[in-house]
C-alpha cells in the first residue's frame, strides 16, 4: 500500500469514528429515560473514562515516532499498519466519553453534559491525526 493510500485509509477511519461517537449520542439521546437518577454519576464515569485515552495517545505517539524512522526503507508498510492498528485501538479509548453520554441519556443525563462529553471525546480525536511531515 502506498503512504497516500495509507493516508486515504487513515482518514477514513477518522471520519467513521467520528460517526460512532456523534450518531449513538444523538440516536439514544431520542430515547426516554429508564431512570434519572443517576445522571451525575454518570456524567463524572464519562469525565474519568478521559483518562484511559492517555495511555492510547502514548502508544500512537511512539507508533508515530518508529513511523518516522522506518519511512523511506522497506519496513514503511509495515510501519503505516502499525500506526493504523495504534490509532484504532487509541481512537476507541478516545470514543469512550461519548458512548457513556450516549448510555447515560437513558439515565437521566441532560444535554449539556451529554453535548460536553461528545465534545470532549471530538477534541481527543484531533489529538490522533497524523502529522503532514510523515506524507
Amino acid at each position: 500500500m502506498t503512504r497516500e493510500a495509507m493516508r486515504r485509509q487513515l482518514a477514513r477511519d477518522g471520519w467513521r469514528q467520528v460517526l460512532l461517537m456523534i450518531v449513538p449520542a444523538l440516536v439514544v439521546g431520542r430515547l426516554g429515560t429508564f431512570d434519572e437518577r443517576f445522571g451525575l454519576l454518570i456524567f463524572v464515569a464519562g469525565l474519568l473514562s478521559l483518562f484511559p485515552s492517555l495511555v492510547g495517545f502514548r502508544a500512537y505517539k511512539h507508533g508515530l515516532i518508529h513511523l518516522e524512522k522506518v519511512i523511506g526503507s522497506d519496513a514503511e508498510p509495515e510501519g503505516w499498519k502499525s500506526l493504523r492498528r495504534l490509532r484504532l485501538r487509541a481512537l476507541m479509548l478516545a470514543s469512550l466519553p461519548a458512548w457513556i453520554a450516549a448510555l447515560g441519556s437513558l439515565f437521566g443525563l441532560d444535554e449539556v453534559p451529554r453535548t460536553l462529553l461528545v465534545a470532549g471525546s471530538l477534541a481527543l480525536l484531533v489529538l490522533y491525526r497524523v502529522p503532514r511531515q510523515l506524507a
